[in-house]
C-alpha cells in the first residue's frame, strides 16, 4: 500500500467508500464485514462511511454500527484507521435522499454518529451536502463548535463549490481538512475543486470514483458500464481491471487526491487497493485525459 494524508493523517492512498454495505441490494452481514476485513488486509486505512448510509426509514446509522462492528471483530490492529463519516442528508425509505443540515441538527447527528462508531471524537466528520435551506456560514459553524468541543478530531465538506470552500476554510482554519465532491472518469466536473483544495492543503476525497467504469449508487444509477474506451484499453495491455486503471489515474491527478471506490465484495476492494502498484506513464495518461465514457 501507498499512502497520503490528511492533513496530519497519514492514510492509505485508496479508501473504502462503504455506502454500497448498507443500501439498497447490499449483501447479507457476513460478506459485508468480509468486504471491510479484505480491505484492511489489503492495508486499507482510510473508510468512507454516513449516517444516511442504510436502506429503510427506521435504520439510521446502519453502515456507521456495520463498520464499528467489522473493526472489532477484525484480527488485527485497528488504532491507525480512519473512519471518515458524514451528516446532513437523510433517507426516508423510499429510495431518496434530503438534505437537512441545520446547526442543531448536525449537532445531534455528529454526537449519534460517534456514538455508533464507539468514539469520543470522530476522526473525520463532514457535513454531506449543502442544506439550501440553511445559510453556509451556519452549517459550517456548526462543525466549527462541533470542533472545539471535542466531538470532532477534523472537518470536511461535500459535494461543494469553491466559493463554498473558501468560506468553509475562513471559517474553520486547520480543522478544515477535506472536500468530497464527485470526480470520475465520466465527471470531471470538480477540477476546479480539486486544484483549489490542492492550494489549500487539503485533501480531495472523490466519490464514485469509478464513475463511467462502473455504475454509481448515490443519486441514481449511472448508466450502463461503459467498454471500449481507452481506460479498458489500457488495462487490457496491462492485463489489469479497468477500475484499477481509473483509480490509477484519479491519483495521478494530484497528490491531494485520495480515492474512495466502493465495494459490496471481497474481490472488488482487493481489486482496488492494488491500483495503487500502476504508474501510468505519460502516452497512457494523454489518452486517458480527454477520454469521457458514456
Amino acid at each position: 500500500m501507498q499512502y497520503r494524508s490528511i492533513a496530519h493523517t497519514v492514510v492509505s492512498a485508496i479508501g473504502l467508500g462503504a455506502m454500497p454495505l448498507s443500501i439498497e441490494h447490499r449483501p447479507d452481514e457476513r460478506r459485508a464485514i468480509a468486504t471491510v476485513h479484505a480491505a484492511l488486509d489489503a492495508g486499507v486505512t482510510l473508510i468512507d462511511t454516513a449516517d444516511s448510509y442504510h436502506w429503510h426509514a427506521d435504520e439510521a446509522g446502519h453502515n456507521e454500527l456495520l463498520i464499528a462492528r467489522a473493526l472489532a471483530r477484525y484480527g488485527g490492529d485497528t488504532s491507525h484507521v480512519l473512519v471518515a463519516t458524514k451528516g446532513g442528508r437523510g433517507r426516508p425509505g423510499d429510495g431518496s435522499w434530503t438534505v437537512t443540515a441545520t446547526p442543531a441538527r448536525l449537532k445531534r447527528a455528529a454526537e449519534a454518529s460517534a456514538k455508533r462508531l464507539g468514539v469520543d471524537a470522530i476522526g473525520l466528520y463532514q457535513l454531506h451536502k449543502p442544506d439550501p435551506t440553511v445559510p453556509w456560514a451556519e452549517s459550517v459553524g456548526a462543525l466549527r463548535e462541533l470542533l472545539d468541543a471535542g466531538t470532532l478530531r477534523a472537518a470536511g465538506i461535500s459535494n461543494v463549490t469553491t466559493d463554498q470552500i473558501r468560506q468553509a476554510h475562513q471559517i474553520l482554519g486547520d480543522g478544515l481538512v477535506s472536500v468530497q465532491n464527485r470526480y470520475s472518469p465520466a465527471v470531471r466536473d470538480s477540477e476546479p475543486e480539486l486544484r483549489l483544495s490542492e492550494r489549500l492543503g487539503l485533501a480531495f476525497l472523490p466519490w464514485s470514483p469509478l464513475g463511467g467504469i462502473s455504475r454509481s449508487s448515490l443519486d441514481g444509477p449511472s448508466g450502463p458500464t461503459s467498454a471500449g474506451t481507452a481506460f479498458h484499453r489500457i488495462a487490457a495491455e496491462r492485463d489489469v481491471s479497468p477500475q484499477q486503471i481509473a483509480l490509477a489515474w484519479l491519483l495521478a491527478r494530484s497528490p491531494a487526491v485520495i480515492p474512495v471506490p466502493g465495494a459490496s465484495r471481497p474481490a472488488s476492494i482487493t481489486d482496488s487497493a492494488r491500483a495503487v502498484e500502476l504508474t501510468l506513464n505519460t502516452r497512457e495518461l494523454a489518452e486517458l485525459e480527454d477520454v469521457r465514457p458514456s
